[in-house]
C-alpha cells in the first residue's frame, strides 16, 4: 500500500511543474525579466518621436514577453498556492494586454492608455497581494514596493489620461525604465538571498 520513497523523485525530475520551479526561482531568470523590461523602456525614450504604431508594437511585444516571464516565475518554489495563482493571473493579464495592443496597433492614444492603465493597476494589486501573503518570499519588501509602484502607475494613467503621443511615449518609457531598474535590484536581492542559503 505504501509507495516506495525512491519512486517519487524519479517521477518529478521530468515533471513540467518541477522544471518551471527550478527555472523560475533562479536570479538569472529574474534578471532576464528585468532586462526584458528595461531595454524596451530605453528604446522608447531614445526614439520619442516614433509613431504611435511603433510604440504600440514595442509595448505589445514587451507585454507578451513579460507574460512568459511572469508565468514561469509563478511556479517558483517560494510561491504558495495563493501567490502562485496571483502570479498566473498577472501573466494572463500581460498576455491579454499584449494581444489587445498588437491586434490594433493603430488604435488611439486613449485606447492604449486604457489598456496599459488597467493592466498596471490590476497587476500591481496582485503583486502586492503576493508580497503580503507569501511569507516564503526572500524579498517581500521589494516585491510589495513593485506592486505599489504598478498600482500608482495604473491609477495615474487612468485618472490623468495623456492626450499626445509624445507625452504617452515619455510616460511609458520612463515607467518601463523605472520598473526595469527596480526588477534588476530584485534580481540581485534574490541572488544574495540564494547565496546566503548556502551550497546545495
Amino acid at each position: 500500500m505504501t509507495v516506495p520513497s525512491d519512486a517519487a523523485p524519479q517521477h518529478t525530475q521530468s515533471d513540467p511543474e518541477d522544471v518551471l520551479k527550478q527555472v523560475g526561482s533562479t536570479w538569472h531568470w529574474a534578471l532576464g525579466f528585468a532586462l526584458a523590461t528595461l531595454i524596451p523602456g530605453i528604446l522608447v525614450l531614445v526614439w520619442p518621436d516614433e509613431t504611435l504604431h511603433i510604440l504600440a508594437v514595442i509595448i505589445g511585444l514587451q507585454l507578451l514577453v513579460a507574460g512568459v516571464f511572469r508565468f514561469v516565475t509563478a511556479f517558483s518554489h517560494s510561491r504558495d498556492g495563493g501567490g502562485r495563482l496571483a502570479g498566473v493571473l498577472v501573466s494572463m493579464l500581460a498576455f491579454l494586454a499584449g494581444v489587445l495592443v498588437l491586434r490594433h496597433p493603430m488604435q488611439t492614444i486613449g485606447a492604449l492608455s486604457l489598456i496599459l492603465g488597467v493592466f498596471w493597476l490590476l497587476s500591481g494589486v496582485l503583486t502586492a497581494f503576493t508580497a503580503i501573503t507569501d511569507r516564503a518570499q526572500p524579498h517581500r519588501g521589494l516585491l510589495f514596493g513593485l506592486g505599489v509602484l504598478g498600482t500608482v502607475a495604473g491609477v495615474v494613467v487612468l485618472c490623468f489620461p495623456v492626450d499626445s503621443a509624445v507625452a504617452l511615449t515619455r510616460l511609458l518609457g520612463l515607467w518601463l525604465v523605472l520598473l526595469g531598474v527596480f526588477e534588476v535590484v530584485m534580481a540581485f536581492a534574490l541572488r544574495s538571498a540564494t547565496r546566503h542559503m548556502g551550497p546545495g
